[in-house]
């Protein structure tokens, strides 16, 4: 239960990042759901900043799932939050080896999520 609550909430997380990239850096009129080829083109002209804005949402995203899945489970060992970091991990390399993504994000897309271990510090700390 608590690797899912990680997940949805690291999700949502990078849901709203996402979002707030897209009002940045809108869609070109036109594009459908469903156009790939749209897609990747969009990706491939979307500027540095524009990509560097997904990075931070994936950061966002682990440091949160690794939180609440430590928070929920009241485990003190990582192994929770390792979990959580391993499936968004599978789900970024899956999207970067669709994506026409340089190799700067796939560096940083996959070191982002050990963040998830700094997640789980941060719900270890029992200051008041």
């Amino acid at each position: 239960m608590a690797v899912f609550a990680g997940i949805i909430a690291g999700s949502i997380c990078i849901w709203g990042v996402e979002t707030i990239n897209h009002l940045l850096y809108p869609f070109p009129k036109g594009i459908k759901p469903d156009d790939m080829e749209g897609f990747k083109n969009y990706i491939e002209t979307l500027p540095f900043l524009g990509k560097f804005i997904v990075i931070l949402g994936y950061a966002l995203g682990a440091l949160v799932s690794g939180f609440i899945a430590t928070k929920i489970s009241k485990n003190e060992k990582p192994n929770l939050a390792i979990i959580c970091g391993v499936i968004f991990l599978c789900f970024t390399i899956y999207n970067m080896s669709v994506l026409p993504t340089p190799i700067w994000f796939w560096v940083l897309g996959i070191l982002v999520w050990t963040l998830v271990l700094a997640g789980y510090k941060l719900a270890l700390n029992k200051k008041p």
